[in-house]
């Protein structure tokens, strides 16, 4: 009896190996088809030959053309400086939300994550009609002292626009990490006489870096992956606009093209090992913690802060009442506000073109259902088997972290526009499907991470206590793990659908035609004529109300843990 007992369950684990193994190879399949493939396409061509051989010889013409070491050098100094400028933006305000508890505190909390809702490129127009050379506080310089200041001229737009909305990922990453510290260690160090500056130089910085590291790393990589934002501003010496410029001027031939990409992914990486190796020459963890307390604050402390806090959100804010205004005006040129109003851009956009929105939904939609569900697969497959490969499926499902939405893009125009797909008939480029995967696969890694923190939180032995009173391995899944994880799995589509949503970078290269773009090639096409401004800006508060819908459910399922969705 005992003998057959044994026999059953080693079948039934031998079925079990067999299932998780063939998941584990359409999963493989999948990802190598589309992200590692198109990647690795791109890197050929950068080092093959007329012949097919293998030549160092593009990247050595790279590295001779002043036009090409200008856009290398402004990429890694804009990258860096959006870093900067966002800890001096976002390291003040995260420590003034994670020690001080006062009146108003969630409104700050709210205000200060908003920049994350208005893309980088709508954010570009609204701000040339504030910060421009004829925008709003130009004139007032003007009028009041014959000057202006160029705040959106060349590379100090870019700079100036990137990390008005990108800094929120350094506060929220420094937040996590500052509530994560064991208050003993600080006040044990006040106990010293070790106060201010120099205790948060010595102690509280040290022990934040982690979180501190993430956010500027993610900083960093978004920032150089911006290609909407320079085309906006017409900055063409990055990069980005290099990489686009070349494969949608010249065509898909141009070998330099190929090798912009190679160098912007070899920067990511880059960055990314560089960044882990420095937070690995430390120790970080503690080994009991004290929960930290938030200090109330009262008084002049607590008018210093909103002091603190207005002077920062009110230049974070500014792309968002210029996008308002700019969707409500008729005329706006050459004057502090609009002046004539109406209604007729939200008129043109519901319409005349109801197919951008339209779009927006199908494809985001699809895209974040599909996330999920291979977030799901892949996040079971890493904490609940043991089969070869996982961990080959984790570093390529990682990957679009570090790869540009360009580079993708260069990808798969390379691979699939020459062959007609199975099932459709025609190039997988000609067809809006292209579209769904491409959010697909760059969003991937977000809903891998929030599958994989809320199957964390399933014991195993829940799992195990229902298969022990006879449920099978689905009915396990069906009535005990997916009920609780379904809080996670909502999190990261919802985070796959708001960042979608408003992705620039791969759409602009890859849309088959106009009435098949979404809003943010919309607002691309409308933003390059002054006339179209106003029905663009209208299309931008519609992309706004969609991630700031998307945003609020995030938060409202998940709680504080969907900024981990977020961490690197």
């Amino acid at each position: 009896m005992e003998l057959t007992q044994v026999g059953v369950a080693a079948r039934w684990r031998a079925g079990v190996d067999w299932w998780q193994n063939g998941i584990l190879l359409v999963l493989l399949v999948i990802l190598t088809a589309f992200i590692l493939y198109p990647v690795l396409s791109v890197l050929w061509i950068s080092l093959s030959n007329d012949q097919g051989g293998l030549t160092f010889i593009h990247f050595a013409n790279f590295f001779h053309r002043p036009l090409f070491r200008e856009s290398l050098w402004n990429t890694l100094l804009s990258g860096a400086l959006v870093v900067f400028f966002g800890a001096l933006l976002g390291v003040p305000l995260a420590y003034i939300i994670a020690r001080y508890d006062f009146r108003g505190k969630l409104l700050l909390q709210t205000a200060a994550t908003l920049p994350l809702v208005v893309p980088p490129f709508v954010g570009a127009v609204a701000l040339q009609l504030i910060l421009g050379r004829s925008g709003m506080i130009n004139l007032l310089l003007m009028s009041w002292f014959d000057t202006t200041i160029p705040f959106m001229e060349g590379l100090t737009g870019v700079i100036l626009v990137q990390t008005l909305h990108f800094f929120p990922f350094i506060l929220l990453n420094t937040v996590v990490s500052l509530s994560n510290i064991d208050s003993s260690l600080e006040e044990a160090a006040q106990n010293l006489g070790c106060k201010g500056i120099r205790l948060f130089r010595r102690v509280t910085l040290p022990l934040m870096l982690p979180g501190f590291t993430a956010g500027a790393l993610l900083t960093f990589i978004r920032a150089i992956d911006d290609l909407g934002t320079p085309l906006m501003l017409n900055y063409k010496n990055l990069l980005a606009p290099q990489a686009y410029l070349r494969i949608t001027t010249i065509g898909m031939d141009d070998v330099d093209g190929y090798v912009v990409c190679v160098v912007l992914v070899v920067i990511s990486l880059a960055s990314l090992l560089a960044a882990r190796k420095y937070l690995s020459l430390a120790e970080y963890a503690t080994v009991q913690r004290s929960a930290s307390t938030a200090k109330p604050l009262h008084g002049k402390a607590l008018a210093l802060v909103w002091l603190i806090s207005a002077l920062i959100l009110a230049v974070s804010l500014l792309p968002h009442i210029g996008i308002v205004l700019l969707s409500f005006s008729k005329i706006w040129s050459f004057t502090l506000l609009p002046s004539t109003y109406t209604l007729d851009n939200y008129g043109d956009i519901f319409f005349r073109v109801p197919h951008f929105v339209v779009n927006t939904l199908i494809y985001t939609i699809l895209a974040a259902t599909l996330d999920v569900i291979l977030g799901a697969l892949i996040a079971f497959l890493l904490l609940r088997s043991r089969v070869r490969g996982r961990n080959v499926l984790d570093a390529i499902a990682t990957m679009p972290l570090a790869i540009p939405g360009v580079v993708l893009a260069v990808g798969y125009l390379r691979v699939f526009h020459g062959w007609d797909f199975p099932g459709i008939g025609a190039p997988l480029t000609s067809s809006w499907l292209i579209l769904v995967i491409a959010y697909t696969m760059r969003r991937l890694p977000y809903t891998v991470r929030a599958s994989y923190a809320a199957l964390q939180q399933v014991h195993v032995t829940l799992e195990e206590s229902a298969q022990s009173l006879g449920a099978n391995r689905f009915r396990t899944f069906k009535k005990i793990t997916l009920p609780m994880i379904t809080g996670g799995l909502l999190a990261g589509g919802l985070i796959a659908f708001v960042t979608s949503s408003v992705e620039l970078a791969s759409t602009i290269m890859l849309v088959p035609r106009i009435e098949l773009g979404p809003i943010s090639y919309g607002i691309y096409l409308y933003m390059q004529s002054p006339l179209g401004r106003g029905a663009g800006a209208a299309l931008g508060v519609i992309a706004i109300l969609l991630v700031a819908i998307g945003t609020y459910l995030t938060h409202r399922i998940f709680g504080g843990r969907a900024g981990n969705a977020f961490r690197i």
